[in-house]
């Protein structure tokens, strides 16, 4: 009796997943109720963007109106208009991907540029000139994530696990000025929940769905608002009293919280090095 209850519980549990793919690609939230959500660009040819994401590996979510990819863990959103620049001289960096082999991405006709100093690590440019990062699983050494003592968190160990799909989310890199990155480190900890550790030579905070890395640079560099990549965005469960909890640590808002008549609600601030960051709970 209790196989047969155990084996209609797991049908019933394939039927939503199967029922569900778009909601399905955003990774569960951690204890605050936070995930990585999406990343926003402003190209001038959106539809020639979307082709450069579906062939390095997304799935195109058909939205009506909008242009929109995913990626396990992950939403691009793609808008029409003129940036100020790419993410080169942004606060933003890049984003980067592991990916189960470069040799297979430059079969798909990418054209790699690989970093001459540690194997198994190569960049592609969109058709915006927007620099994607790629690690291949096999031969890449800097991939893992190293908890700080005394943190236990099963889906920041997915970092030092076997790549388990054809192409996954791995890190967003945040230049910021001397000194300041184990303090921005620290500030995406607190705020959202992040969980501390370090990523190779970088001070880094693990979302769900994307591990965020932090370096300082000697040279200023742009916030985001304005730029290629516009805004990075996180999935929050409980939105309004997120918002309220970040507005009495002293957070100023751009746009409060606000629920549209789809049901999304959202809010935007920017951080205090610039990145414009929205913050969603429904996309």
């Amino acid at each position: 009796m209790q196989v047969r209850r155990f084996l209609v519980l797991m049908l019933f549990i394939t039927e939503l997943i199967l029922s569900a793919p778009t909601w399905a690609q955003l990774a569960m939230p951690n204890h605050l109720g936070v995930s990585m959500g999406h990343l926003h660009y402003i190209v001038e040819e959106p539809e020639t963007e979307k082709s450069f994401w579906l062939r390095l590996g997304a799935s195109d979510m058909g939205l009506e109106g909008r242009v929109g990819v995913s990626f396990p863990g992950l939403i691009i959103l793609i808008a029409e208009g003129e940036s100020e620049g790419g993410t080169e001289g942004s606060v933003v960096n890049h984003v980067a991907f592991r990916v189960e082999s470069l040799e297979e991405m430059a079969q798909r006709g990418f054209d790699l540029e690989y970093n001459q100093e540690f194997p198994g690590i190569a960049s592609v440019h969109s058709p915006s000139g927007e620099r994607v990062e790629l690690f291949d699983d096999t031969l890449a050494t800097n991939i893992g994530f190293d908890l700080d003592p005394g943190q236990k968190n099963q889906v920041a160990e997915r970092h030092n696990l076997p790549l388990m799909s054809e192409i996954v989310t791995h890190h967003m890199h945040f230049y910021l000025p001397l000194g300041q990155a184990e303090i921005a480190r620290n500030w995406y900890v607190e705020h959202f929940g992040a969980t501390p550790g370090q990523r190779w030579r970088y001070a880094a905070a693990d979302l769900p769905g994307m591990n965020l890395n932090f370096s300082e640079v000697e040279t200023s560099q742009a916030p985001t608002e304005g730029r290629t990549l516009n805004h990075i965005g996180f999935e929050v469960v409980g939105l309004e009293d997120f918002c309220e909890q970040l507005k009495s640590s002293g957070i100023e808002f751009d746009t409060p919280y606000r629920k549209l008549d789809s049901g999304l609600g959202l809010a935007f601030f920017t951080d205090p090095w610039g990145t414009r960051i929205e913050l969603t709970e429904g996309l």
